[in-house]
């Protein structure tokens, strides 16, 4: 990239939502072109003392990946990125360059001021950079309730419920909101979330799967704070699975946000896991059945993850259209 190009991005394209765009280049220009992941992290750190891991990821799937991927004015090759036509810049346009960084940082902050960094010293969470990454990576990093992108605003790791109301520091329970959705979650939110507590906790006498959590514990794979998961008593393939929230609610449209989180969690677990262990699946189905005409014999909602594999049936074409018969075939 030419330093005209270069000096028109940084002039009038570059995002400015938050500081990363800037600073990355401004440790580039001033290294002469070329610096390392943790030396981006670090510039960034000096301008937010936040953890060297968690930062060490924003630059390689960020804003390292907008830059490289998306606009072309820089490469990476291993743990460094290279200012793409750094080579032929005069030292003065290299001094130009990262002067005007600088202001549009300068700028930038003195727009923003303390709130640049609000969203992430709120609370103080003691949560670590690589759950924190683990959380954004989930969400596509982007905010679970609007859709803002971490390119746009600040994400937070919110827990979805409250800490203060006994809520664990669990994956299951974490989100990643915008700064912006989680202040008006907090401030707006008059949920009394002690009915939320009592709701998770709800069980039914006599049935199975209740049952699993309270006598046959043996019988539980993995679990989180609002799910479960187990081998299906009568398989319809080697490793059938059943993802189930604690909760004994029936049907899958009745749970809450947060216990498709754990379910959805679980069941891309389970996945891996079996993969892992059984190299003759090549695929799955994911079925739920929702009332009793659709087929529901255990009115515990509960996700079947069948794994399927090469010749299990004659023609698996149409997959779970054959729930109805002579519907799979088209």
């Amino acid at each position: 990239m030419k330093y005209q190009e270069l000096r028109h991005f940084i002039a009038t394209e570059m995002r400015m939502a938050q500081v990363y765009q800037p600073v990355m280049l401004m440790e580039l220009l001033r290294n002469g072109g070329k610096a390392s992941v943790s030396q981006i992290a670090q510039a960034i750190l000096d301008k937010d003392p936040t953890q060297i891991e968690y930062f060490s990821e924003i630059v390689k799937n960020m804003v390292g990946r907008v830059l490289t991927k998306n606009r072309g004015i820089t490469e990476r090759t291993g743990d460094h990125y290279t200012l793409i036509g750094a080579a032929d810049l005069e030292p003065w346009q290299f001094t130009d360059l990262f002067e005007l960084c600088q202001n549009r940082l300068a700028e930038f902050e003195a727009r923003k001021g303390r709130e640049a960094w609000e969203h992430r010293r709120r609370g103080h969470r003691p949560i670590s950079g690589s759950v924190r990454y683990q959380v954004f990576s989930r969400a596509k990093f982007r905010c679970e309730l609007c859709g803002a992108s971490a390119e746009d605003k600040g994400l937070e790791v919110d827990h979805i419920f409250p800490k203060s109301r006994g809520g664990k520091d669990d994956l299951s329970n974490y989100q990643a909101l915008c700064y912006s959705c989680n202040s008006a979650k907090r401030n707006t939110d008059d949920t009394d979330f002690r009915s939320f507590k009592q709701m998770y906790e709800n069980r039914a006498e006599g049935c199975v799967f209740c049952d699993v959590m309270k006598k046959d514990t043996s019988r539980i794979i993995t679990e989180n704070t609002l799910a479960f998961t187990i081998r299906d008593g009568f398989p319809v393939s080697d490793g059938h699975t059943l993802i189930i929230p604690r909760r004994h609610i029936s049907d899958y449209f009745d749970l809450v946000p947060a216990e498709v989180s754990a379910v959805n969690l679980l069941l891309h677990d389970e996945r891996k896991a079996l993969l892992e262990s059984d190299s003759t699946i090549e695929g799955f189905n994911i079925g739920v059945n929702c009332g009793e005409v659709a087929g529901q014999t255990v009115f515990h909602c509960h996700v079947h993850l069948i794994p399927r594999r090469t010749g299990d049936v004659e023609n698996p074409r149409g997959g779970v259209r054959h729930v109805i018969s002579g519907k799979g075939s088209y």
